[in-house]
């Protein structure tokens, strides 16, 4: 789901428009957006494992303050999972609040929730410009490709 009152230029999912398995849904204006069956990338879910693969991934591509507001927009049979305390790469400079100690960019999460469930996509950092800072703060994330085992702690 995307924040259309989010600028295009800061945002770091725009580089995946066009990519295959990758879908954006504005929410805007009240608009009702039926999400199916998805794992919601939420800091206020059990943590994501590798035994919740199987549906697919749904986060909400916005400032951290605009997620309770949107997340009422949104219907569907929402699985939510955090991730593990990882460290963003994104400079942040919010005027508004403050965000989650480990809050992550959004291409951040969807490739580290990849990892995690064990089909990592390093396509999705390919235009990040903070990708190997991001990769170089979590190199745990590196290890959890196809053949780990068990949570994503490790």
């Amino acid at each position: 789901m995307h924040d259309l009152r989010e600028p295009a230029a800061k945002c770091s999912v725009t580089p995946l428009r066009g990519m295959p398995g990758v879908r954006f849904a504005p929410i805007f204006g009240g608009r009702r957006v039926d999400a199916g069956q998805k794992i919601w990338l939420d800091p206020e879910g059990e943590e994501l494992t590798r035994a919740d693969r199987g549906p697919g991934l749904m986060l909400i591509d916005c400032v951290w303050h605009r997620v309770p507001k949107l997340a009422k927009s949104v219907d569907g049979e929402l699985i939510r999972r955090r991730l593990p305390p990882l460290l963003t790469a994104y400079p942040r400079r919010s005027k508004l609040g403050r965000d989650p100690e480990h809050g992550l960019a959004s291409v951040e999460a969807l490739y580290a929730a990849l990892a995690i469930l064990g089909t990592p996509a390093p396509e999705l950092l390919a235009h990040y410009r903070w990708a190997e800072t991001f990769l170089a703060a979590n190199p745990g994330l590196l290890r959890l490709g196809p053949g780990h085992r068990g949570s994503s702690e490790g």
